[in-house]
């Protein structure tokens, strides 16, 4: 997929949209904040511009939130709003939150009037509220992308005048309007899908033993506190099993403390930036290369978002899911529980992990049923090409006035 398409770059607040010759269609996409919202976005873009290469996409996202980077890193233009989330256990701090989700809807009115869109697709984050609302007001089509098991506050506001809402599990008739609903499953991306690597090889990548299986650890870009805690905590255990071997990504936050603990427990300086001086454990602050670290993965151990789970199905990857406590709505432990309810992931508990998750994880890939079990099962709830299915759905309200082609 070309990077380059319509020459975005990433607008001031200051600066107009270009008034050059309007394509046949145009489409306004909003949200972010973390990337299970913005992979799920550039991922349904490049849907639409695979079906309709002369379509405009502008993004709208949130002012100092890493949808002004990825955004324009694969090639769409985007404008920021300056809204913010509240404070769900501090009201009182909310009264700049108000001000600035009332500019924040000003600045998404005047964008709509500017760019003209014909529809308006929101994937949640603090900017699709206002921008959708806003379009929804404007008599904008909207189509929403739920992506948990557990709609937000957010989404289920705006699938009052949502035309379409498209959703990853069953049973989301109880938050949205059932005529409305579409089972689609998550966007992910799209550079995961499609290899052909060497389980050998990719462990090999990482300089491990593509003999030993192979335990996957993640949390996020930012990394996840308690995992991280688990995992220093027990180096003794991790070396005390040498015939299974660790892939860990702590987050930029953590890596500093973690390679301490580590020259603290073997005596030893950690030199190289990617390699721990424990021989089973690789540990970085960032995998680059997911490709590769799937490939790798006996076992994947993480955090129970959307984007992460709709990966794991479509990969059919075993998976021993954590939930963050630290979300809206605990969505993330209703993630796991509908997997785990199906026998096809794990589920430990955040505040249990400490005394339960590595047990159960060297357990676990010491079974190669367990393994096989859980991969068919998790398997069974993918729902490949997510993204194009998206994407002819916002087609369908830019071609039909009425939004009821189906």
């Amino acid at each position: 997929m070309s990077k380059d398409v319509n020459n975005h770059t990433t607008q001031s607040n200051s600066t107009p949209l270009p008034t050059e010759k309007r394509s046949k269609v145009r489409l306004i996409i909003s949200g972010g904040g973390t990337g299970g919202h913005i992979f799920p976005a550039i991922s349904i873009a490049n849907a639409i511009k695979e079906l309709c290469p002369d379509a405009e996409i502008l993004f709208v996202g949130a002012e100092g939130r890493m949808e002004m980077q990825r955004v324009p890193d694969a090639g769409y233009r985007i404008i920021g709003l300056p809204v913010a989330g509240f404070d769900r256990k501090h009201l009182w701090k909310n009264f700049s939150v108000l001000l600035k989700l009332i500019r924040s809807q000003w600045k998404a009115r005047s964008i709509i009037k500017e760019f003209r869109p014909q529809v308006a697709v929101g994937v949640g984050g603090y900017a699709s509220g206002p921008t959708l609302k806003t379009a929804g007001m404007m008599d904008i089509p909207t189509l929403i992308q739920e992506q948990n098991s557990y709609a937000g506050v957010t989404n289920k506001l705006l699938a009052q005048k949502a035309c379409k809402i498209c959703v990853a599990y069953e049973g989301m008739e109880k938050f949205f309007p059932a005529e409305k609903i579409i089972m689609t499953g998550n966007p992910v991306r799209q550079n995961l899908l499609g290899h052909s690597i060497l389980h050998a090889d990719a462990v090999k990548y990482f300089g491990l033993n593509p003999k030993r299986k192979t335990i996957l650890i993640l949390g996020g870009s930012l990394g996840a506190r308690t995992i991280n805690q688990t995992l220093t905590a027990s180096l003794d255990v991790v070396r005390a099993h040498p015939d299974v071997q660790f892939i860990w990504q702590t987050g930029k936050i953590y890596i500093d403390q973690v390679r301490e603990t580590i020259t603290t427990a073997t005596g030893e300086v950690v030199r190289n930036p990617h390699i721990s001086t424990i021989p089973n454990l690789y540990v970085t602050d960032f995998i680059k290369d997911m490709a590769n670290a799937y490939a790798a993965a006996d076992l994947v151990i993480s955090r129970a978002g959307a984007g992460s789970i709709s990966e794991f199905c479509l990969l059919q990857k075993p998976v021993i899911l954590v939930p963050s406590p630290n979300v809206a709505e605990d969505h993330q432990t209703k993630n796991a529980l509908a997997l785990a309810d199906k026998d096809a992931a794990i589920y430990v508990k955040d505040v249990e992990a400490k005394d339960k998750l590595l047990p159960i994880a060297l357990e676990t890939i010491s079974n190669p049923q367990k393994l096989k079990d859980l991969s068919e099962n998790i398997a069974k709830l993918a729902l490949p090409n997510s993204a194009t299915v998206i994407a002819k759905e916002v087609l369908k309200l830019i071609t039909n006035p009425n939004h009821q082609l189906k």
